[in-house]
């Protein structure tokens, strides 16, 4: 199910947002983030994702360099409010906004819905998101303890239901940056696609940890010249009259505001009732690492893709993922 909203918050609401934005900055990349969970700490955070796309991409493409591939996917990002703490003042209305609860209600089907993080995403003309499932969480099990991918893949695996935190997120879109579709496959992966366009002060309420979504390519770049084949991992968009792309102190690019793409995610907990959010709060009946790669490698030796000895973790990841996280061939 795809809730969309339009209006978001109007009018007056919709231009704080934009505001908020231009005083917010600067904005890190997203392959900044992650955590050291310690469990094959060589491979990045979200490879699953990342392989898969370069596979597709260079299918597509065959001439472009990998390099300029991976810039592409290499957006902007950065965090308005994790729980209670906010970090972008003025974003209150937007994490507390009732027409995203009430989404998030029939999302589900749960009545308890606790607002968990607001943080932005913007991307240069050119540049895309590859088509992934969102990092889910379960009780005892979250980024800050476990990979990404195996996140992902446990999720999609269908083994650790009984610990798994239901999650919504409402994807909302400010500014007249009106290319980059929502790419979504709603009904699964094997099903046809479904684009929302991005228009100014919409959003689309969805689950994104089970949906299959994506950005298509932002107009304006053919991913050869400009920004993207300047960006490298570091370095951070500035905004201003012109938003400057910058390697430190350095100014490598300049952006027109109009061209960004810039969206909002609001993700919020759902639980079925108060006992239900207590067992999370008190960590009663946590998951452990121990647990859950034991569970996965009987899982992999009784369907026969996996035989003797768990491999060392590096060989082990990509056996997961492909075992049990299967991406839109579209």
């Amino acid at each position: 199910m795809t809730i969309i909203l339009d209006p978001v918050l109007g009018e007056e609401g919709a231009a704080t947002m934009l505001r908020l934005r231009d005083d917010f900055g600067p904005y890190g990349m997203y392959s900044n983030e992650g955590f050291d969970t310690g469990y094959a700490p060589e491979l990045p955070q979200r490879f699953d994702a990342v392989r898969n796309h370069l596979r597709r991409a260079l299918e597509r493409e065959r001439s472009q360099p990998v390099r300029t591939v991976a810039a592409r996917t290499n957006y902007f990002r950065e965090t308005y409010a994790y729980g209670e703490d906010i970090f972008a003042p003025g974003i209150e209305r937007f994490r507390r906004h009732e027409a995203f609860i009430e989404a998030a209600r029939a999302i589900h089907e749960r009545q308890v819905v606790v607002p968990s993080i607001v943080y932005a995403n913007l991307y240069l003309p050119g540049q895309e998101l590859a088509v992934h499932t969102d990092v889910p969480e379960f009780r005892g099990a979250n980024r800050k303890t476990t990979p990404q991918w195996l996140l992902v893949a446990m999720h999609h695996s269908g083994l650790f239901a009984r610990w798994h935190m239901p999650i919504a997120t409402s994807i909302a879109f400010f500014g007249q940056g009106e290319s980059g579709a929502l790419v979504t496959y709603p009904d699964g992966p094997d099903r046809p696609r479904v684009d929302v366009e991005p228009r100014h002060d919409t959003a689309a309420v969805l689950d994104t940890d089970t949906v299959f979504h994506g950005v298509a390519r932002v107009a304006g770049d053919d991913g050869s010249t400009g920004a993207v084949e300047l960006a490298r991992p570091g370095m951070r968009l500035h905004p201003g009259q012109s938003w400057q792309l910058r390697d430190g102190d350095t100014s490598v690019a300049e952006v027109s505001p109009t061209s960004l793409r810039f969206s909002v995610s609001w993700k919020a907990y759902c639980f079925a009732d108060t006992q239900d959010r207590r067992r999370w709060a008190e960590h009663d009946d946590d998951l452990s690492l121990d647990r859950i790669l034991e569970t996965i490698e009987r899982d992999l030796l009784h369907r026969g893709l996996l035989a003797g000895e768990r491999p060392e973790p590096i060989a082990f990841a990509p056996i997961i993922v492909d075992a049990y996280t299967h991406f839109p061939r579209g």
